[in-house]
């Protein structure tokens, strides 16, 4: 195909001002670098006066399929009072998967833990060891019962796909730590994506680069090595030619959006071919680390787990600016097998999820916290909702209940040992300080710095905002 035919000028001229070409740049920085730069600096010159941030980073832990929080963080000794009869009004609910049964307690004790006495599940024994430093949020609110949609909303705070994730938000907003690696990494489980898959770290309207690159400890970069038939120059050169090619069409083609995005991700997978594998290299950890996030234990999910915990740990502090880390995939044919989502077997499910979450995810805060990192990186907790405190009628699960779960939040600028809202005796409803996603991550952008109110992008004739047009930041967890 002549380079007419693609919308470009004839070449055979610049051929010939080959002196002229060697005065430009080699790399992609004429016009995709300055096209990759503009958005974080114009956003950056008016945020500057927002607050003073306290985070730099953020770690999204995520377990997808609704883990209960009247199983594992919240604690309700009426369930066990009233375990076995029926819950006042539930003649009236109308739930996800049908009619509910009577109260059920929680199938394991729970214990106080830390010097708060926070009282936390048996069944998370290594996490119960860091809720001295942890903001626990009791009384979320989710606006759908269904995973799909809930997995969005508790990324994008929009049920609907077609939004950016928060990751993206923050990545938009802040831009990248390392130029050599992305700003937003989402490392999914070894069991696959969770509801709705790759919506859940979309960029949305938002430029193309800004959407997250999925990487994971069972999944190697592909295609980062130069074919052994290809030298190192004619690689150089090639790249040259294309830099050169890609410029010249770029200012054919202004405000491009789609061509700049595609230019700079080019320019960063070069720079990652070095980068990326050398940070994801696990082989470099002494002994005593793989120890401790137990990335050889017998069981292969708890493994898999834990080397995604420390390949989250090793980006971070590579300077990547959002890390989504994902504990489990989306839902199957057997409901509470591949996720937390406990329809019918509740104890069983639970007591397969736990040991692969508690312990890897435990160590690597503990890890994290004596490396000094929570001074810049804010921890995250999330799940898309809660479950009911009642039993599915023939089943010993729990249904879905969107009305109350739990989320916490840890590291810069987070008041540890508190605990913010609560659900009513049961763990039916949040009744006190009721909290949403836009509240939630209201919070999380004040701690980096930025007020909610005032990170938009201009799109379809609105200025759009990660919270839409809610939210109020929970500066009662937060360090005055």
């Amino acid at each position: 195909m002549r380079p007419l035919d693609v919308g470009l000028p004839d070449l055979s001229m610049e051929y010939a001002r080959r002196g002229f070409l060697q005065q430009m740049t080699t790399g992609f920085t004429g016009v995709a670098l300055a096209k990759l730069m503009s958005d974080e600096l114009a956003f950056a010159s008016a945020t500057e006066m927002h607050f003073e941030p306290k985070a730099k980073q953020v770690l999204q832990i995520f377990c997808p399929g609704a883990a209960s929080h009247v199983d594992l963080w919240d604690h309700k000794p009426m369930l066990e009072k009233f375990h076995d009869t029926p819950m006042p009004g539930a003649d009236s609910e109308v739930t996800f998967q049908g009619k509910n049964g009577n109260l059920m307690r929680s199938p394991w004790a729970f214990k106080p833990a830390g010097q708060s006495g926070k009282m936390v599940s048996s069944m998370l024994p290594n996490m119960a060891r860091h809720v001295d430093d942890m903001a626990f949020i009791h009384s979320m609110t989710s606006r759908t019962n269904t995973h799909g949609p809930g997995c969005i909303a508790m990324n994008s705070c929009f049920t609907r796909e077609g939004f950016p994730s928060a990751g993206s938000w923050v990545s938009y907003a802040l831009g990248s730590m390392n130029e050599n690696l992305p700003a937003y990494i989402a490392i999914q489980d070894v069991r696959g994506e969770p509801p709705n898959g790759k919506a859940n770290w979309s960029n949305g309207f938002l430029s193309a680069k800004y959407q997250a690159v999925t990487m994971a400890a069972q999944q190697p970069l592909r295609n980062l090595a130069t074919p052994s038939l290809i030298s190192k120059e004619k690689e150089r050169s090639t790249r040259e030619l294309l830099a050169k090619l890609n410029s010249q069409h770029a200012s054919v083609h202004p405000g491009n959006e789609e061509l700049n995005a595609r230019i700079a991700a080019y320019e960063l997978a070069a720079k990652m071919q070095l980068a990326a594998p050398q940070v994801s290299d696990l082989s470099q950890e002494p002994q005593h680390i793989h120890d401790l996030y137990r990335t050889n234990d017998s069981n292969n999910l708890k493994a898999s787990y834990a080397k995604n915990c420390l390949l989250a740990r090793r980006f971070l502090e590579q300077g990547v600016r959002f890390v989504s880390l994902y504990c489990a995939s989306r839902a199957s044919s057997v409901d509470g097998l591949l996720n937390w989502d406990a329809h019918k077997t509740l104890k069983a499910d639970y007591e397969r999820h736990c040991p692969i979450f508690d312990e890897p995810t435990a160590a690597l805060l503990t890890d994290m916290k004596q490396r000094g990192m929570l001074k810049d990186v804010l921890i995250v907790w999330c799940t898309e909702f809660g479950r009911m405190p009642t039993h599915q009628e023939g089943t010993s699960g729990r249904d879905h209940n969107p009305d109350a779960f739990t989320t916490w939040m840890m590291g810069a600028g987070v008041k540890g040992g508190v605990s913010y809202g609560a659900t009513d005796d049961f763990g039916r409803r949040s009744v006190q300080d009721v909290t949403t996603v836009y509240d939630f991550y209201a919070t999380v952008l004040k701690l980096l710095g930025i007020d909610h109110e005032k990170l938009t992008y201009y799109h379809n004739g609105a200025n759009r905002r990660l919270t839409d047009v809610h939210g109020h930041a929970i500066d009662r967890i937060l360090v005055s």
